[in-house]
C-alpha cells in the first residue's frame, strides 16, 4: 500500500497562486439551494479560481434509475477542463469547497477517474483560507485552452448489478458513507425510502475530516479503515455518489487503491424497491 498526497495546505496554495502550472477550481455548493455556490463564487473566491457546479458540471441529468447525481459525460467534462486551461497529467489542479471536502472530493475523484492524478484538495477549505486573511477576489478568470484527451478508468466504477453480485462476497466490502442515522434507516431526508444496502458497513464521510475541515492524520484514517483493508476491493456509496468520494479520497491517502464508487448510491438502489405498499 503506497499512500499518496491528496491535500495541499492553504500556505502552499498562497505561495503558488501565480504558478502557470496551477489551476484552482471552486466547488462550493448546497444541495438545498443549487444556485448558492455560484453566487458565493461571484461574490468572493480564491484568485484565479474557476467554478464548476455539482449539478451542471460534475453530474449528468438524473433519470428514472441511476441516482440523483449520475456521473457527467466524460467528453463534456473534459471540454470544460480544457476551457479552464488544464493539460492532462501536466497541470496541477487544486479544488476546494466549504463543506469538509463533500463537493471538492467529487471533482478530485472525477479527475482521477479520467486519468489525471495531479489533483489535490485544499485542506481546511474556503473557511481556512478566509481565516488566514489570504487574498480573495470577485474577478472571473478568462477562459483558457488546455488539452484533455478522454480516457476513463472504468475499474473505479460499479453499478447496482455489480453490487448485488458481490453482496455476500468475502473479497468485497461495501461501505455506506452516509450518516449513521441514515445508514440505520432511522431517517431519510432526501430519498423516498430509508435504509441501506444489506451487509454494508458504515464509515460516515464526516469522520474523514476534523470539524473545521482538515483531513485527519494518516494514522487515524488507517485505524478507521483497518477492519476492511484485507479486502480485495472496497465499494463505497452514499446517497448519490458525491460524499462517497470523501471516503475514497481517504482510502487513497492511506494507500488503499482498490476503492470503487457506486455512483448511483442509495438513490439508485431504492429506485428499484417497491415502497408503494
Amino acid at each position: 500500500m503506497t499512500p499518496i498526497q491528496t491535500v495541499v495546505s492553504p500556505q502552499w496554495l498562497r505561495d503558488n497562486l501565480q504558478s502557470p502550472q496551477l489551476k484552482i477550481i471552486d466547488c462550493r455548493f448546497r444541495l438545498e439551494d443549487s444556485l448558492w455556490g455560484y453566487q458565493q463564487y461571484l461574490t468572493s473566491h480564491i484568485p484565479n479560481a474557476y467554478y464548476l457546479d455539482l449539478n451542471k458540471d460534475l453530474s449528468s441529468p438524473p433519470q428514472t434509475h441511476g441516482g440523483r447525481h449520475p456521473l457527467p459525460n466524460p467528453y463534456t467534462l473534459a471540454q470544460k477542463l480544457e476551457q479552464i486551461g488544464i493539460f492532462k497529467n501536466l497541470t496541477t489542479v487544486v479544488v476546494y469547497d466549504d463543506s469538509r471536502f463533500a463537493f471538492a472530493s467529487r471533482l478530485w475523484w472525477l479527475l482521477r477517474y479520467l486519468g489525471h492524478d495531479k489533483v489535490f484538495i485544499l485542506d481546511g477549505g474556503w473557511q481556512q483560507w478566509q481565516s488566514l486573511h489570504y487574498p480573495v477576489t470577485s474577478d472571473i478568470p478568462p477562459p483558457s485552452q488546455g488539452h484533455f484527451p478522454v480516457t476513463v478508468d472504468s475499474s473505479q466504477v460499479v453499478d447496482i448489478h455489480y453490487v448485488k453480485q458481490r453482496l455476500n462476497s468475502p473479497n468485497t466490502v461495501i461501505v455506506d458513507a452516509r450518516s449513521p442515522s441514515r445508514y440505520r434507516g432511522e431517517e431519510e431526508p432526501i430519498d423516498p425510502v430509508a435504509g441501506s444496502i444489506p451487509g454494508a458497513k458504515n464509515i460516515f464521510w464526516q469522520q474523514i475530516t476534523t470539524p473545521d475541515g482538515f483531513l485527519r492524520p494518516t494514522e487515524e484514517l488507517q485505524a478507521l479503515w483497518q477492519p476492511y483493508l484485507d479486502a480485495q476491493e472496497i465499494v463505497v456509496y452514499c446517497g448519490s455518489g458525491v460524499t462517497a468520494c470523501v471516503d475514497l479520497m481517504s482510502l487513497a491517502t492511506i494507500g488503499f487503491h482498490h476503492g470503487k464508487l457506486y455512483p448511483g448510491g442509495w438513490s439508485d438502489w431504492c429506485s428499484y424497491l417497491d415502497y408503494s405498499t
